[in-house]
């Protein structure tokens, strides 16, 4: 019986991700002691977001979760206290921010935060959260239309992989000679396990107890998956051995692994790391 085996949530764009033995499911993806995916995010002086691929030295802002509190670590440098209670109407000051072609208000985290990040990436830069009241939706043309709404993800609430497809990867990595890669190179939020290679590919819904996810758009994959999660540097990109077979002709021939996927019903609902799924092929 196929399986859910890893549930990560990444409070911060482009950071590190938390490991979670069961998380709670909502429109906008993964969420934990009311800390959803993507809540917070880096951006320049211009307001532009930030990610590893230009600062892969992200891979190394390890966050950790309490009561109210999300403590952010790095390599030399203090622990940072981030308050995670919800924002409460004029608490912190609105900016505008860029994701991408969506300019969407956001709330600064202060100059503290600001200068803690500055000096772990090198350039200057601030933190800033999610505004719960303000819109940013999925493409509508991979949602049938439907307004799905999202956080400060590049496109979609939850992106999910299969074990099978990893070993597949792997497997033809090691025929070159080249070190097997961990899943964590590919920043998944739901890892499922127990079904072929790639078969995530081919599924209209999973079903895990009343929690129904569709997926809706294979994921093209950016030079992210080169970057070691664990030391921050760019190493070897699978992307030359994924470019051998994985051109989806669905994304304009972009390379894809995994698939990005909406919450079709189950809102609040918990996913469990163990729990048994169902999935319904569409072919």
């Amino acid at each position: 019986m196929p399986t859910i085996t890893t549930l990560t949530l990444y409070p911060i764009k482009s950071c590190a991700g938390i490991d979670l033995p069961a998380a709670t499911v909502t429109a906008t993806g993964l969420s934990h002691q009311h800390v959803h995916d993507r809540e917070w995010m880096l951006v320049d002086s211009a307001g532009q977001f930030l990610t590893q691929r230009s600062h892969p030295v992200m891979a190394l802002i390890v966050p950790l979760l309490q009561a109210d509190t999300m403590t952010v670590h790095a390599p030399d440098m203090p622990p940072l206290a981030i308050p995670t209670a919800p924002l409460q109407p004029g608490s912190l000051p609105a900016v505008a921010v860029q994701i991408w072609d969506d300019t969407v208000i956001a709330h600064d985290c202060g100059d503290h935060a600001a200068g803690w990040f500055t000096r772990v990436l090198g350039q200057p830069c601030r933190l800033v959260r999610f505004d719960p009241e303000c819109e940013r939706l999925a493409s509508k043309k991979w949602t049938n239309e439907a307004a799905v709404p999202t956080r400060f993800p590049d496109g979609f609430p939850m992106l999910l992989i299969s074990q099978g497809s990893l070993h597949d990867l792997n497997q033809k990595l090691q025929a070159q000679g080249r070190a097997a890669l961990p899943m964590n190179r590919f920043r998944p939020n739901i890892v499922i396990d127990g079904v072929e290679a790639f078969e995530e590919d081919f599924v209209a819904t999973i079903q895990a107890g009343p929690v129904c996810l569709r997926p809706v758009k294979p994921c093209a994959r950016c030079p992210m998956p080169s970057i070691d999660q664990a030391t921050g540097e760019f190493g070897p990109d699978p992307l030359d051995i994924l470019a051998t077979y994985r051109a989806n002709p669905r994304v304009d021939g972009g390379i894809t692994f995994g698939v990005n996927a909406i919450l079709q019903e189950g809102d609040g609902e918990i996913l469990r790391v163990g729990q048994e799924i169902a999935l319904e092929l569409d072919f």
